[in-house]
């Protein structure tokens, strides 16, 4: 019999899930307030998966072109996500992120410099001017490292390799606690809290081909999904354009597009530059900084300042696809990057350190010398738990969710590097407004015990059955399902496959078995993480299926247009009350007229007027 006064159990007054880059902004903030604040994570500190994010962070700082300005950014990122961002997320992102990158410097990130000392900033895919922040290629490293340094001396409470299981509500539907399992030993552990923050990532292990690292399991999604929370535009998976294609033991690794940003081109196996032949006409004068620009571009000049290969990545991705499936791909179907004949090997070693040595030592190539082969890899989830703009709340009272896990901040598309100014912007902000729901509540709610009963009850089970399926090979198959059936290029009859296949999946994983003690045991923790990975395929498979268009990462092959009536909706997905999952076509808010105007806004009204506005600030 199962005694939970057995089980240790502590107390905070917000509890944050997940140790990145917004776990981390959301713990400082929470805890800045004096308020008990603690952080569990699946891993070690500083381990998170924010270190991969290698190219920068995006905010409109102006160090480089003083042209650059919050509109501009704001702008940039609503024409990024096709315009399904949620609207007053992307306006707080590109409004709040310069300050926060500036406190980050404060906080002590060695940033690289102007020739004037000034935080440096680079290109990439979809910003208008150079933007990114960036410390060489190891930002997401220099993130983390500063955010730790600055929390440890604020009293954050930390819990290392503990997996959360499931989360606690009381009789009004508020969370008011989770379960977790510690790694190592397989006890179990109850946390009390006032409010808790999501910040767990996204669920790239559900393909074969991922950049994604083996805490990406869906954890956040699957959890709030349980505990009846809202899911919104899971069809949307990015597809980054380059991860590493050889060897097979690497496939899929990120190639970060600092690559393309420092003027590493794109090349086919009969050595053309192939991203000329896939400008959409939308982008010809838009993307490049100039009208004379764009000709550039059109007339084939290699010295076009914003070159194609840093459109959008889904422009990117397809391209490649594309050329790989004509037959022109390279020696283990991708594609050449080429930076050794665009920059002298001290530059590549100085500004790509990272990638460098990546190469060196896991393809045993020079970069230097020679071009690396890369492709698409699943990299990152535009949607997620269903937050509000302001607050970060999701549906459920008292549950924040932050950073990857939440959704509506990057539309049907993320550019690139606004991923760490997000974990900056809204992390802050989760942390601000978990704070004051805490501060609400005068004593902690008392936690069901049948409910704690039942959730250990079923992480265990799949130790104490004589026998079953073995988790390692059922994710095997999910694996081969989804690259096969939920890829970068979706069609009717493959994603009901999937689902199909996916339906099968399930059913065999209701009797899945961990063989060995709940010491050590990673045939176990692989078996829970599996649970929650089978929770968020299907509902990305069953929004794809859903959505019949094509826009952003989501492409359709049977719809390969836009369709302007989709613009007006997103798609919800909760759990029924028969245990079913449940999507809906909800009709998205009438956007702000003033958000609207800036960001359909022509580049040159949009310039002349901040040109005008410098001038009666002053400045």
């Amino acid at each position: 019999m199962l005694d939970i006064s057995e089980i240790k159990t502590f107390e905070h007054d917000v509890l944050i899930v997940g140790a990145g880059g917004a776990g981390l902004t959301a713990a400082i903030e929470a805890s800045s307030q004096g308020m008990s604040t603690g952080i569990v994570m699946k891993s070690l500190l500083g381990k998170a998966h924010t270190v991969m994010a290698e190219g920068g962070m995006a905010a409109a700082l102006a160090n480089v072109d003083e042209r650059d300005h919050w509109k501009i950014h704001f702008r940039d990122t609503m024409r990024g996500g096709k315009f399904l961002n949620v609207w007053r997320m992307a306006e707080l992102h590109a409004k709040i992120a310069p300050e926060r990158v500036r406190l980050l410097e404060e906080w002590g990130a060695v940033f690289d410099r102007t020739k004037k000392g000034l935080i440096n900033q680079r290109n990439f895919g979809g910003h208008r001017y150079p933007r990114l922040a960036h410390v060489g290629d190891r930002t997401g490293l220099e993130m983390i490292r500063t955010l730790q340094d600055h929390g440890i001396h604020q009293g954050i409470q930390t819990y290392m390799e503990c997996t959360a299981l499931e989360l606690l509500k009381n009789e009004n539907n508020e969370v008011c606690g989770l379960v977790c399992m510690w790694r190592e030993t397989g006890k179990f552990i109850i946390f009390k809290a006032k409010s808790i923050v999501f910040a767990t990532g996204g669920g790239g292990k559900a393909w074969e081909i991922t950049s994604n690292s083996w805490e990406y399991t869906g954890d956040g999604y699957a959890l709030a999904y349980k505990a009846g929370a809202e899911l919104m535009d899971l069809e949307f998976t990015q597809f980054h354009p380059t991860g590493m294609v050889w060897p097979l033991s690497v496939k899929g690794i990120l190639v970060t597009e600092s690559v393309r940003g420092e003027g590493g081109i794109l090349l086919n196996s009969e050595g053309k530059r192939f991203m000329f032949d896939y400008i959409p006409e939308r982008f010809r004068s838009e993307t490049a900084n100039t009208k004379e620009e764009a000709s550039k571009w059109l007339s084939g000049d290699l010295n076009a300042r914003r070159p194609p290969e840093l459109l959008t990545r889904d422009v990117v991705a397809r391209a490649i696809y594309e050329e790989v499936k004509a037959g022109r791909g390279s020696k283990h179907g991708g594609v050449y990057l080429n930076i050794a004949t665009q920059r002298s090997a001290e530059d590549i070693k100085r500004k790509l350190p990272s990638m460098y040595h990546q190469f060196k030592i896991l393809a045993e190539l020079d970069i230097t010398k020679e071009p690396m082969e890369v492709g698409p890899t699943c990299h990152y989830f535009m949607g997620g738990i269903r937050v509000d703009a302001d607050t970060t709340m999701s549906s459920i009272p008292g549950l924040f969710a932050c950073g990857e896990c939440a959704a509506g901040m990057h539309g049907a598309n993320r550019l690139g590097g606004n991923s760490l100014s997000d974990l900056l912007v809204f992390g802050y902000l989760a942390g601000k407004h978990a704070i004051e729901y805490a501060k609400k509540i005068t004593v902690h709610s008392q936690f069901d015990a049948d409910q704690v009963t039942k959730i250990i009850r079923s992480a265990t089970d799949i130790l104490n059955r004589e026998s079953g399926e073995n988790p390692y090979l059922l994710h095997e198959k999910l694996e081969n399902n989804m690259q096969k059936n939920v890829g970068i290029i979706r069609t009717k009859d493959d994603l009901e496959s999937g689902i199909y296949q996916l339906e099968k999946i399930n059913e065999a994983y209701k009797n899945v078995k961990a063989k060995g003690a709940s010491q050590f045991n990673p045939g176990w923790h692989e078996a829970i993480g599996l649970g929650n990975l089978l929770i968020t395929s299907e509902a990305v498979a069953r929004a794809a299926l859903l959505r019949e268009e094509s826009r952003g990462a989501h492409t359709r092959a049977d719809f390969p247009e836009e369709q302007k009536n989709w613009l007006n909706y997103n798609i919800i997905i909760k759990k029924g009350e028969d245990g079913k999952m449940k999507l809906a076509k909800v009709e998205r808010p009438v956007p702000n007229p003033e958000l609207e105007r800036i960001a359909k806004s022509s580049i040159d009204a949009l310039e002349k007027e901040i040109v005008e506005e410098r001038k009666q600030e002053g400045i």
